[in-house]
């Protein structure tokens, strides 16, 4: 038998360290050759590392939320044949063989010695009335001391004292026979203090669970941190009348064709905002403040904020100012599902210039989308809503939606802000304009 090290492979280029986010072994399991051993996180992409061969697991290198460089060792196994090393690489944490056992020493002989007296016989246990027993060595009263559904057995006087004390008798012991509660197994019950269960079935929770922030929640806090510490935000809101919009999207959406998918909003507002940054180029920037240069795109990449199972992420739709509606849809389709799976690559996931962020139908009457760094600006899509719209002489019924919209204040003026707004506005309230060129 040998040793087999696993070192944390090259998980990308240009990457020199990772963050162990999960393991999916543990010291004594047998793997197979492409077993999962662990997933490890950089820029947001997650790489599992397979083993390469069959073995026993000996040792672990690394505990979840350490930070692993390229090329250290992070798994030890025991292999059939030599393995790859010879040479302890665990240190004091790896299994180290047990030493060969000794051999026994011949016992001596026992010397004769003078007989002992024997042993005087204890004495009886004393009898002790259950009254008279401390309290101590009465029925504990942690829990539900009797099965579900029996009944407690009590006179009518300590049943009035419960009731007028709030106490669920189900929940006291009774030192009696057959569990009968007495006057004086209510003292002790009262004397347990807060803890105590009483009828309403309300109880004090004390309980304090420590969870480490590592994976994906670490890069989003470290992530949210560096845009509210460095970009002065402004936000913007406007309300939107949909309702065309939404009438158009529903007449495309039944004329049901093979090569399109479904519309959602994301499309069309997608397709607005190529229109208005064609008219306003410095929103579709990024700052590098330390440098003090700002890095204004022509192509339009628009990061789609999504929700997962795991946490937020950010794909890209690369050249939207390239794709048309249906084109936009179904990049957005196979985005979202490559994010939810966790198969999203390090490429769809970086690189855009300007961010969409909505909750759907969670998406309230108003947010304030914090800028996705180093951008400059993010538009937030907030709920659809039917409210009665005043048209000059009745109220009718419309669908509204809020626009939530964030801008770097320091490189977007306010005006600069509402005009691009405003354009987004106009375009989504007549729909047929953003079909225009």
């Amino acid at each position: 038998m040998g040793e087999h090290v696993i070192k944390l492979p090259d998980v990308g280029e240009g990457v020199a360290e990772a963050e162990l986010v999960e393991w999916h072994v543990k010291v004594g399991d047998l793997v197979r050759e492409d077993t999962v051993l662990a997933a490890v996180m950089t820029d947001k992409a997650t790489v599992e590392i397979p083993s390469p061969v069959d073995g026993e697991i000996l040792w672990l290198g690394a505990e979840i939320g350490d930070t692993v460089a390229i090329g250290s060792p992070i798994v030890r196994l025991k292999v059939a044949g030599e393995g790859n090393v010879k040479t302890n690489i665990g240190g004091g944490d790896a299994p180290k063989p047990e030493a060969p056992a000794k051999p026994a020493e011949p016992k001596a002989e026992p010397q004769p010695s003078s007989p002992k007296p024997a042993p005087k016989p204890a004495d009886p246990p004393a009898q002790v009335s259950p009254a008279a027993a401390p309290m101590a060595a009465r029925p504990s009263v942690s829990g539900a001391p009797r099965a579900e559904g029996e009944k407690p057995l009590a006179s009518p006087a300590v049943r009035l004292r419960a009731k007028e004390a709030g106490i669920d008798l189900r929940q006291v012991a009774g030192s009696g026979p057959a569990g009968r509660i007495s006057h004086e197994d209510i003292d002790a019950f009262l004397a347990r203090g807060p803890q105590v269960a009483r009828a309403t079935g309300l109880a004090r929770k004390d309980g304090v669970e420590d969870i480490k922030v590592v994976g994906l929640r670490r890069k989003i806090a470290e992530k949210m941190s560096l845009a509210k510490s460095r970009i002065p935000h402004i936000t913007y809101v406007e309300e939107i009348d949909v309702t065309a919009l939404e009438d158009l999207r529903a007449t495309l959406n039944k004329e049901k064709r093979a090569d399109r998918p479904k519309l959602t909003l994301l499309p069309f507002l997608m397709r607005a905002m190529v229109k208005a940054i064609g008219e306003q180029p410095n929103l579709n920037a990024l700052f590098d403040d330390d440098a003090g240069i700002i890095h204004q795109h022509e192509g339009i990449h628009i990061g789609i904020a999504a929700q997962t199972a795991n946490g937020l992420v950010v794909p890209v739709v690369k050249h939207a100012e390239a794709r048309d509606l249906w084109d936009s849809a179904a990049e957005v389709n196979r985005l979202a599902d490559a994010a939810k799976a966790g198969t999203a690559s390090r490429e769809e996931l970086s690189g855009s210039t300007i961010t969409i962020t909505s909750l759907g139908a969670m998406g309230g009457v108003a947010t304030t989308p914090v800028i996705n760094y180093p951008e400059v600006a993010i538009v937030g899509v907030n709920k659809i809503m039917v409210r009665p719209v005043w048209d000059g002489t009745q109220f009718i019924p419309r669908k509204m939606m809020n626009l939530s919209s964030s801008f770097d204040h320091r490189v977007i003026d306010g005006w600069d802000a509402a005009v691009f707004v405003q354009r987004i506005k106009a375009l989504l309230e007549t729909p047929a304009l953003i079909f225009v060129d």
